[in-house]
């Protein structure tokens, strides 16, 4: 396979998950010279950075040598100005969205109608893990926004010549009621409005396992390598659950393991780093580490050694066919949601593997302050009283955490069909 091809048929793709390491840091150095030789004679911005207008490495090696990418250095600081790394004409755009905005205001992103076709094509390694095929009728469950979302997602169903149903812009029960009497056999939404719809459905009477929706594609947040949310999803919609993650400023970097144990990064398309949490050195297979991703087809707005954020425990070895670097449990968290409390590391991710655990309990909320220079954390779940105290006793046990868990009324936490936003930080 040439660096210039696209993974364009299912076994071609399988073909670039087989490959041993030499063969794919080889694949890997020429898509990325590639980049390089078509990016940096134009970019004033990676010029700056790198000092140079020309650059060919000689190693993968030579890659660790370049200075991080961090979203901070992106954001321009005229509003509604898209993200620094765009080095060509705005006229040579043709997509324009922006980031969720969860860890800033939104950030514009834009893609030439080159990139937007990466983005399809490298979609197809998730399509090929939910099987999808021309006779499916896929029910997309988001806004249909500014927002990333499932916007490529939509354009590599249809290239795949599935039917698509935008379910964006009504209520919830609307949705519902679409899904069903649409023949939906494939949903696409976040984690927790896959949770919110099976909520719904129980309120209104609606049986989804009478539907005909046999796969799940989740992305967005964390959940769909987490067992117990997993698990929950597919009992409610008796429904195979596929992960998937990916990013605005990235694509779509992450497919889901089909056992559900983890995401794989697409290391056909991306070069995966690993480091230290806060820190600029490698992290050791398995350490707790902050993934780094450089993007190897979207040229016109490339991130290279990208910081993402992403929480991960990242590791080769594994026994997996599937030869990509491999990321169990998925992403863990998010570096700026991590809270350390008594010098435990705690995630929303972990809480929400001992909500899900727990029978009657609904969404939750957690609540960090700060007292006397110490990190303090309180929970607020919807459920019933002895349901709260059994969360607070399995908290203790799974994290060795002693953490106030207070009830709430059902319905009274707030919900979202985007990237739900779970830790209310009064510090």
């Amino acid at each position: 396979m040439k660096p210039s091809e696209s993974p364009q048929t299912p076994a071609m793709r399988q073909r670039v998950q087989e490959l041993d390491c030499q063969q794919r840091q080889t694949l890997q150095l020429e898509k990325l010279n590639r980049l390089l030789e078509r990016v940096l004679p134009d970019s004033s911005f990676y010029q700056t950075k790198y000092g140079v207008a020309e650059k060919r490495l000689r190693s993968l090696e030579e890659l660790t040598e370049l200075p991080v990418l961090t979203k901070p250095e992106l954001v321009d600081d005229q509003p509604g100005a898209a993200a620094r790394f765009h080095h060509l004409p705005r006229q040579h755009y043709v997509r324009f969205h922006q980031t969720s905005g969860t860890s800033g205001r939104p950030m514009p992103v834009l893609d030439t109608a080159e990139d937007w076709q990466w983005w399809i094509d490298t979609w197809q390694f998730v399509l090929d893990a939910a099987e999808i095929t021309s006779g499916d009728t896929v029910a997309m469950a988001f806004s249909f926004g500014p927002f990333i979302g499932f916007w490529t997602a939509h354009d590599a169903m249809l290239r795949r010549q599935a039917l698509v149903i935008p379910a964006g812009g009504m209520s919830t029960v609307a949705r519902l009621q679409l899904i069903l009497n649409g023949g939906a056999t494939v949903l696409c939404c976040t984690p927790t409005y896959a949770l919110h719809l099976a909520e719904v459905a129980r309120g209104e009477g609606i049986a989804l396992g009478a539907s005909q929706v046999s796969r799940i594609i989740v992305a967005g947040e964390p959940g769909g390598s987490i067992p117990e949310v997993r698990a929950q999803i597919e009992q409610a919609w008796q429904a195979r659950v596929i992960d998937h993650s990916g990013a605005s400023e990235l694509g779509p970097w992450g497919v889901g393991a089909a056992d559900g144990s983890g995401l794989f990064v697409i290391e056909s398309e991306f070069i995966a780093e690993t480091l230290q949490v806060g820190s600029e050195q490698p992290a050791a297979d398995g350490e707790l580490a902050e993934l780094v991703l450089t993007g190897l087809g979207r040229c016109g707005g490339p991130a290279i050694r990208y910081r993402t954020g992403d929480l991960v425990r990242a590791t080769r070895n594994h026994a997996h066919d599937c030869r990509f670097l491999f990321l169990p449990g998925g992403v863990l968290g998010r570096a700026d949601d991590m809270l350390v409390i008594r010098g435990v590391n705690v995630f929303p991710s972990g809480i929400e593997s001992v909500v899900r655990s727990i029978d009657g309990l609904g969404e939750f909320r957690m609540i960090a302050t700060r007292v006397a220079s110490m990190d303090q954390l309180e929970i607020e779940v919807e459920g019933n009283g002895e349901a709260a105290a059994l969360l607070s006793k399995q908290l203790q046990t799974r994290l060795g955490l002693r953490v106030p868990v207070r009830a709430v009324a059902a319905g009274t936490l707030p919900r979202s069909e985007a990237k739900s936003r779970r830790l209310d930080d009064r510090r």
